[in-house]
Order: structure tokens, then C-alpha cells, then sequence
């Protein structure tokens, strides 16, 4: 029977997943845990449209007129800030969470395209610093693994404050995922879930942060950029609090950052999203007098270069990707489609990341699974889609004229919604109105 034709009609309130939900909870008494990010759908960088070139803007020529892509990460204190050849980074994303193969091919893949890659909670791995070029070092509230050598062999660091998927909650690492080695780098038992602090041990606001980055930066001879990264909720004070403190650089995770398993209730109702975060941090920058000396990386939702594109010309410097790094390491693979079904899922829609069951080898600890993932052929796909992206958000900087990613600016955008054009601060498709702009 279909049910349409027999005249049922589904609620908007209690559609079929909400109830498959409301059951779930009520047959096993336990909340739900995923990774993947908010699902709701969320104001996002496909609500802004670049105004191309024709009679009174000057287009550059296809590739005969350079388009630059260069980026230079930490100059306002360190001696040897990041030099990176394109503006896509990769977000730090821990061994335990994932294999030491996707750890090894993110690496790879990185290092092939001249950008960085990012340690995440748990330390560094030989696989990871062996094969990047430029690593990040993360200092989490945990301090799981950290281990003062290995900031040492960074070539910077970067202080969590939160995370796109759960601002103002800690980390999880299920049981079945904390394998001797994953306990022996974080000091824990083996096969015993783990979670995370949602706040640093050793300080409690601002003030205590920059005697922190100064503890780092005397670690490390002030060589090394020092990062901040705070989740998206109350970004502008969050970003100029962490500029006083003395930050490099700021990370701005939106709430469409989805490689943290944690509560699908955090997932999907805690934080703001990415779009309306980043002219917040922006706009708390240029009060401050530093925009651009204090670089800004934004995260959470990227997919693509007209995404990296769009987040330039709102005035990041840099973004980071997460989820999508996975995918083209061959996360939703369809080649595994009957691993995901024989797990209650599918290829496109597997989310369990904290299960450590994952066909295609990369958020698992198990050995078999694990060695599905060859890290070499892994990081050759991933360095590919970086340069694609790349390639991509050189494109439309040319078509609007611009001879360097990072000359993109607001004036370039225009919104298709009154919310985008109000989160993003630029006017409304077909008008100059900017609502909220007093105009």
C-alpha cells in the first residue's frame, strides 16, 4: 500500500525519522551517538552567489594570467610561520578515532599539495609526522598523548577550545576503539570507553590562556604559529578573546563540522552555522586592527573550491576540511555498499563512525578493516581533490578578476536568501539591501 494514495499524510513535527528516533530511545534507554554532522538542513556557502566579470569588472584569462593560491599561516609571532601552497588544510582529527592508514594518507595526501594536516586528541602518530610535510599539533583539554617532544616535531600548534560538532562538550572514544595502542599513547585501559574534558585541566578563561601560549611558545623557542580553535556559538567575542590571549591564529569550527561522533542532540542543536560565523570572526578581527596579521581558518561543512571561494571572500584566509578529506579517502564508498547494508546502513548515509566498524578501513581500529585503506593509494585520491578544489576556486577568482584566491572580498557575493544575506553581511541577489545594514 502506498500511503500517499490512500490519502495518510506524514507530520511535519513527527516525520518517519523522528519517530524512528523517539523509538530507538525508547527500546534501548540510551541517547544516540553518530558522526557526519548536522543533517538539518542549515543556511550554508550554497546560499551566496560570486558576481562573475563582464563590462564592469575585468576577467583574467583562463591559464594564461596567473591566479595565486599561497598563504602564509602564524606571522604575527612565531619565527617560522607555515608557508602552504594552497588555502585547504586538513582538520585534526585524532588515531584512535581514526586507522593509522588514514592518519598515514592524510599525510600523503597534504604533503603532495603543499598544505597541512592536523594531529587531533590522542598525539602524534610515527605514520602522520613521517609522511607531513607541514603537521599541526593539537593541545586538547584531555591532554591525551600530549607529549612535549612531539610539540617540539610540530611545526605548529594548535589549543582547542571546541569543536564545530559539539561547542562546550567533550570528545568520546568507545570502547571498542581503544586498542592497546590507542590506550598506550592516551593512558588509558584498553577496551574501556574514554571521554574527554570539555574544558582545559590547567586554566579557566582568557587571562589563563596567554600565560598558556607563552608556557608553548617557550616549549617550542617561539618557532612554532600557535593556533586557537573554538567552536561557532559566540564567535565574536570568542575570536578577540583569543587574539588578546595572543593567538596567531584563529580556528572557527562551524556547527556543519562532522568527523566528532558525539549526541546527535549536540550535533544538531548546539552552535551556529558556519555561514553565520565567519563575519562575526571577521568583523571581530577588524575591530581589533588585525584582520590578516592574525590569519582566520574557518571549518565545518566545506565540500568544495566554490565553498573555499566564498569563505575567502568573506575574509578567512584559509579553510579546513574534514569530513569531506574522508570521503575522498573513500569514506561512503559504493564499492563497500554491501558492508554498509549488513551494518543497518548504507553507502551515502554511513554515520557510525564511534562503532569502529567501517567497511572502507578509516574511523576503525580493527586490523583487518584497517588494511582495506592502502595509505598510499588513499593519499593520491585525497591530493587529487585537493588540487581539484584548488583549481576550482581559481576559476571564479578569475572569472571576478582577482589574481590571488585571497583578493576575493564581500563586494564579489551576493545572497539568494534574507538570512544568507544577513548572516553573510552582503545584499540580496538584485538589490543593495543588506538587511540588518540600516539600509
Amino acid at each position: 500500500m502506498e500511503p500517499a494514495s490512500h490519502g495518510l499524510r506524514e507530520s511535519a513535527t513527527f516525520d518517519r525519522a523522528t519517530i524512528h528516533a523517539i523509538q530507538r530511545a525508547a527500546d534501548t534507554g540510551i541517547y544516540d551517538i553518530r558522526g557526519w554532522g548536522a543533517k538539518r538542513s542549515l543556511p550554508h556557502f550554497d546560499d551566496l552567489l560570486l558576481l562573475g566579470a563582464s563590462m564592469s569588472r575585468y576577467p583574467l584569462e583562463g591559464y594564461r594570467e596567473r591566479c595565486d593560491t599561497d598563504v602564509v599561516l602564524g606571522t604575527r609571532h612565531a619565527k617560522h610561520p607555515l608557508r602552504l601552497a594552497t588555502p585547504v588544510t586538513i582538520a585534526g582529527m585524532s588515531f584512535g578515532a581514526l586507522s593509522a592508514q588514514a592518519k598515514e594518507a592524510l599525510g600523503r595526501g597534504a604533503s603532495e599539495v603543499g598544505t597541512s594536516t592536523t594531529t587531533g586528541d590522542g598525539g602524534m602518530t610515527p605514520e602522520e609526522r613521517g609522511h607531513s610535510k607541514h603537521l599541526v599539533y593539537q593541545y586538547l583539554p584531555s591532554r591525551y598523548g600530549m607529549n612535549p617532544d612531539d610539540l617540539r616535531a610540530a611545526d605548529a600548534i594548535e589549543v582547542v577550545l571546541g569543536q564545530g560538532a559539539k561547542p562546550g562538550g567533550g570528545g568520546m572514544l568507545l570502547g571498542q576503539k581503544v586498542t592497546e595502542r590507542v590506550a598506550g599513547m592516551r593512558t588509558l585501559p584498553v577496551g574501556i570507553d574514554q571521554r574527554s574534558a570539555c574544558r582545559h585541566p590547567d586554566w579557566t578563561g582568557p587571562d589563563d590562556l596567554a600565560i598558556k601560549i607563552l608556557e608553548l611558545r617557550e616549549i617550542t623557542d617561539w618557532e612554532k604559529p600557535v593556533y586557537v580553535k573554538v567552536g561557532a556559538t559566540r564567535t565574536y567575542y570568542d575570536v578577540k578573546l583569543a587574539v588578546h590571549a595572543g593567538a596567531d591564529v584563529v580556528v572557527v569550527d562551524g556547527m556543519q563540522g562532522g568527523t566528532a561522533a558525539t549526541q546527535d542532540v549536540f550535533i544538531e542543536h548546539v552552535g551556529i552555522p558556519t555561514l553565520a560565523a565567519l563575519p562575526q570572526a571577521v568583523r571581530a578581527l577588524q575591530e581589533l586592527g588585525v584582520h590578516r596579521e592574525v590569519q582566520l581558518v574557518v571549518s565545518g561543512g566545506i565540500r568544495s573550491g566554490a565553498d573555499m571561494a566564498k569563505a575567502l571572500a568573506l575574509g578567512a584566509d584559509a579553510v579546513a576540511i574534514g569530513t569531506a578529506a574522508l570521503i575522498a579517502l573513500g569514506d561512503n564508498h559504493p564499492r563497500y555498499d554491501a558492508d554498509y547494508r549488513r551494518l543497518g546502513s548504507a553507502a551515502g548515509y554511513f554515520d557510525d563512525y564511534q562503532d569502529g566498524r567501517d567497511p572502507a578501513g578509516i574511523s576503525t581500529q580493527d586490523p583487518e578493516l584497517a588494511a582495506r585503506l592502502d595509505p598510499v593509494e588513499g593519499g593520491r585520491r585525497l591530493a587529487n581533490f585537493l588540487r581539484v578544489m584548488t583549481m576550482e576556486a581559481q576559476t571564479l577568482a578569475r572569472a571576478c578578476g582577482k589574481a590571488h584566491l585571497l583578493h576575493l572580498e564581500p563586494e564579489d557575493l551576493v545572497a539568494l536568501t534574507i538570512e544568507s544575506a544577513a548572516m553573510a553581511r552582503v545584499p540580496l541577489a538584485g538589490t543593495d539591501w543588506i538587511p540588518g545594514a540600516g539600509r
